[in-house]
C-alpha cells in the first residue's frame, strides 16, 4: 500500500506535461528524456548508442526506407526507422541511404537502422516511464 505522500507525488507526476515532454525528446534526440530526467549517464549511453547503430547502418549501405510504399516489410522498416526521430529526417532529407540494397552488407545496415530506430522507440518509452513515477530509477 502506497503512503499518502508517494500517492500524491506519484498522481502529480502523471498529471503534468512532463512525461509528454521527455517521450517526445527522447523519440527525437535519442537519449534526450534521459538527460532531461538529470539521468545524464544512462542518456549518454543510449544517444552512443543508438548513434553508433545508426552510423554503422549507413556506413554498411543500408536502406532508408520510404514513407509511402505499398510493400508491408517496407512499411514495417520504416516504422521501424522512424523511431530514430531527427536521425532518420536527417538521413531521408541527406539522401544518406541507399534507395535499395544489391549486396549482403546493406541488408545488414538496414538491420542495423531499424534496430536503432526501434532501440530509441525503447528508450522513449523508458524516460516516459521513469517521469510518470511508474518506474523507479
Amino acid at each position: 500500500m502506497a503512503t499518502p505522500a508517494h500517492a500524491s507525488t506519484q498522481t502529480a507526476a502523471s498529471t503534468s506535461s512532463l512525461p509528454t515532454l521527455v517521450l517526445i525528446a527522447g523519440w527525437l534526440v535519442p537519449g534526450a528524456g534521459h538527460f532531461m530526467l538529470r539521468k545524464p549517464v544512462r542518456g549518454a549511453l543510449i544517444a552512443a548508442s543508438i548513434l553508433t547503430m545508426f552510423a554503422v547502418g549507413l556506413s554498411l549501405k543500408g536502406k532508408i526506407y520510404a514513407p509511402n510504399t505499398g510493400d508491408l516489410l517496407d512499411i514495417l522498416g520504416f516504422v521501424g526507422q522512424l523511431g530514430s526521430g531527427l536521425l532518420y529526417l536527417a538521413a531521408k532529407l541527406g539522401d544518406w541511404g541507399q534507395t535499395s540494397v544489391t549486396m549482403a552488407l546493406g541488408d545488414y545496415g538496414t538491420k542495423f537502422l531499424v534496430v536503432a530506430g526501434l532501440l530509441n522507440i525503447v528508450s522513449a518509452i523508458d524516460a516516459h516511464s521513469l517521469a510518470n513515477g511508474r518506474k523507479a530509477s
